[in-house]
């Protein structure tokens, strides 16, 4: 896994302020060096937050998920670029992801395609017109997601080592759904440990609630790691 480093957990600020996630940050300290801004927060803080979370030193996961013509997703992409953003989703479709890899440029943003959603499971699929399993669709668009020249994907940790087999060991992959045994699933149908996830392909883990709900979400945070290097 060459772009696992020593801390791969990547804490989901799902929150509905920005003074909500500026206390999360606080109290995770230098125990958390990802912080994934999804669209609650986006909707409460947008781009501001962004800025603030990278000049206080820390790296930013913005699942956007961006699926638009294509001309918007490649200028949208262009201004997340220049902010100095780490990542960035956007839905793996093939014109969606060419544009996403234009918009990009010559930036340092990481371009994730998002296979198939972990809280869809088979029905879900169909009542959107796939007639396939989950694991089939997921396979379709990580290939796809290579050949529009993505950097990685997102997908379930149950996805992930058919994921991982089919890429190879350079893209970089993420999944969420992540939670340590006992952990309630919230949302999210297709779920697996932390280490599980590890041991499945993953580069990075996102993690919500178990650490941000946690009474002391540094510690739970340190749990997790210790977690991890024990599996």
């Amino acid at each position: 896994m060459p772009h696992l480093k020593a801390n791969p957990i990547i804490v989901a600020l799902d929150v509905e302020s920005a003074e909500d996630a500026r206390v999360l940050v606080s109290r995770l300290g230098n125990r958390i060096q990802i912080y994934k801004v999804g669209m609650e927060l986006y909707a409460a803080a947008g781009m501001d937050f962004v800025r603030e979370l990278l000049a206080g030193g820390k790296d930013v996961f913005l699942d956007m998920k961006f699926y638009d013509i294509p001309e918007t997703v490649k200028r949208a992409v262009s201004l997340v670029a220049a902010t100095g953003a780490r990542f960035l989703t956007v839905h793996g479709s093939g014109p969606v992801m060419r544009a996403a890899v234009e918009g990009k440029g010559g930036s340092g943003l990481k371009l994730l395609a998002v296979t198939v959603l972990t809280s869809f499971d088979r029905q879900d699929l169909e009542d959107l017109g796939y007639p396939c399993e989950v694991a089939e669709l997921a396979a379709l668009r990580a290939r796809k997601a290579m050949e529009a020249g993505m950097d990685g994907l997102v997908a379930s940790p149950l996805d992930a080592a058919a994921v991982r087999s089919i890429v190879g060991p350079g893209p970089i992959l993420v999944t969420p759904g992540v939670r340590s045994g006992g952990s309630p699933t919230g949302d999210q149908k297709r779920v697996a440990t932390p280490a599980e996830a590890l041991r499945n392909g993953a580069d990075y883990i996102v993690m919500g609630r178990q650490i941000t709900r946690a009474s002391d979400p540094a510690a739970e945070a340190a749990r997790v790691l210790e977690e991890i290097a024990s599996a």
